[in-house]
């Protein structure tokens, strides 16, 4: 049976939490199946964590922080250049992990879910090397200093869809700031994270730095939020979540960023190569399963060639390949959980009651397929803006064709969203893409598919978040700002 791997024939136990820089039993017993979405058995088991956990790695945060924010930057480089080389070490366990279980093909969690982390710790490193913790505010007021300093404990919170994106673009700035940290992973894709507290050790961070307790939101995530020992919130998933994230932070007055979710739109003029834009950002949208914050899943396209948009976008997504995460490929994997299937059923079907025009797939799994979270690679076209499939983040491999006949409508529709996390332009026309992307109310705009340079600052507006990740921004997230006057001399 297609997307079916082996069956496990032994359960992986990792039920330790990693805290003050050993790996210890949780406070209270309280076991949790993690389920391989390709058949959907469980094939790890972790524990869920207390308040009482949060505390006991609080506690070891706060007093690592006395030491660890005193630190030089050439220590903390170091500590971050043996981080790297660990992390390239693990590599093939961290893809296996990733695949097991988020779902992603070997290939995608090889080259791109693991090979991340690499990239984003290169990153940092680079950018801590020319960071300016010091400067004079002005020549005007040469003996005023401004210093950039760390924040403190920080409790991160990591998402099940990019995990080693997230994680590496929490921790390591944090790290690399001179904060300390306790880690949060998704509960539904656990296995990577402890993969990486293990890399953590092997790199001989002092104890108490890097903390790592699994659990859910409403547990370990609002504890977390909550607690007066914890200086800053940093979260990444659904808006709703980052909500109840932000409503519990504001008790003790901690600093909160969120990068939440996105329903970008994909702007397609008349005068691009429509085949190559459409293919494009179908390739995008149906990417890691359509589960990426950022995903163009709302696709604008000119009316003048619109009904070809449509039939190309036809055509690439009915010859999608869908299959198992263990074999070698370009194919779309499964998507994560039962709950995220029947929410991207619910919408899929909502689509059709609603009067869109199914192009390609639609509910159900694909043929060949009785168990396993695979969903049809799925279009809509002739969609309103106002529909519950161009409003909602489905977050699956579903995209929304909606036609314009104006410049000036197309910026109207692409920013009539909650959301402004990212967006995309297709056009032969150099001025027009500065023009619009000017206006997009997003954080991010990519113009004819041109990459995010290393650095990048990734992040929306509204309620797509607050703060940037990535790049000098990722830094200055965990920094305080202290300015001196009377400061003579260097």
């Amino acid at each position: 049976m297609p997307g079916i791997p082996p069956k496990e024939t032994s359960m992986l136990r990792k039920t330790d939490f990693f805290i003050d820089g050993k790996w210890v039993a949780p406070t209270s017993p309280r076991e949790l199946e993690v389920i391989n979405p390709a058949d959907e058995q469980p094939f790890a088991v972790i524990s869920l964590g207390t308040a009482a956990d949060v505390d006991k790695a609080v506690a070891a945060a706060r007093k690592a922080f006395d030491s660890w924010s005193l630190t030089s930057r050439e220590e903390r480089l170091d500590y971050l250049e043996r981080l790297l080389a660990a992390y390239k070490k693990r590599m093939p366990d961290m893809a296996r992990a990733i695949s097991a279980e988020m779902g992603a093909p070997v290939k995608l969690a090889t080259e791109s879910q693991a090979a991340v982390g690499i990239s984003h710790i290169k990153m940092f490193i680079r950018e801590l090397k020319v960071f300016e913790f010091e400067h004079v505010l002005s020549e005007a007021a040469p003996n005023d200093r401004i210093v950039h300093e760390p924040i403190g404990v920080c409790g991160l919170i990591t998402p099940w869809n990019w995990p080693m994106n997230q994680v590496t673009l929490k921790v390591v700035p944090a790290l690399a700031a001179g904060c300390t940290v306790v880690l949060k992973p998704s509960e539904i894709a656990p296995m990577s994270s402890i993969v990486f507290a293990e890399i953590v050790e092997e790199a001989s961070f002092p104890a108490g730095v890097f903390n790592l307790v699994n659990g859910d939101g409403p547990t370990v995530g609002e504890a977390m939020s909550r607690h007066p020992g914890i200086d800053m919130m940093s979260f990444t998933g659904s808006t709703r979540a980052g909500i109840a994230v932000t409503k519990a932070a504001a008790e003790t007055v901690k600093r909160v960023t969120l990068e939440l979710g996105g329903k970008s739109p994909n702007i397609v003029f008349a005068d691009s190569d429509l085949p190559q834009a459409v293919e494009r950002g179908l390739e995008h949208c149906f990417e890691n399963t359509g589960q990426s914050c950022n995903a163009p899943t709302r696709m604008l396209v000119e009316r003048s060639v619109y009904e070809r948009a449509v039939e190309v976008a036809g055509e690439y997504a009915a010859n999608a390949k869908v299959g198992n995460p263990a074999e070698d490929g370009d194919h779309i994997g499964p998507v994560v959980s039962s709950a995220q299937f029947e929410k991207i059923q619910g919408l899929i079907d909502a689509g059709i009651k609603e009067g869109a025009r199914l192009v390609a797939g639609g509910l159900g799994r694909p043929e060949g397929f009785n168990r396993g979270y695979f969903v049809r690679p799925t279009v809509f076209a002739d969609v309103s803006n106002d529909m519950r499939i161009a409003q909602e983040e489905i977050f699956g491999p579903v995209l929304a064709m909606i036609p314009f006949d104006t410049e000036e409508e197309a910026i109207a529709i692409a920013n009539d969203t909650p959301y402004g996390l990212s967006s995309y332009i297709q056009t032969g026309d150099a001025q027009k893409a500065q023009r619009v992307a000017r206006r997009l109310r997003t954080g991010m705009v990519q113009i004819n598919g041109a990459d995010r340079g290393s650095g990048s600052p990734f992040g929306g507006y509204k309620q797509s978040g607050l703060g940037r990740e990535g790049g000098k921004w990722g830094l200055e997230d965990f920094l305080e700002v202290k300015a001196v006057s009377g400061w003579e001399g260097q």
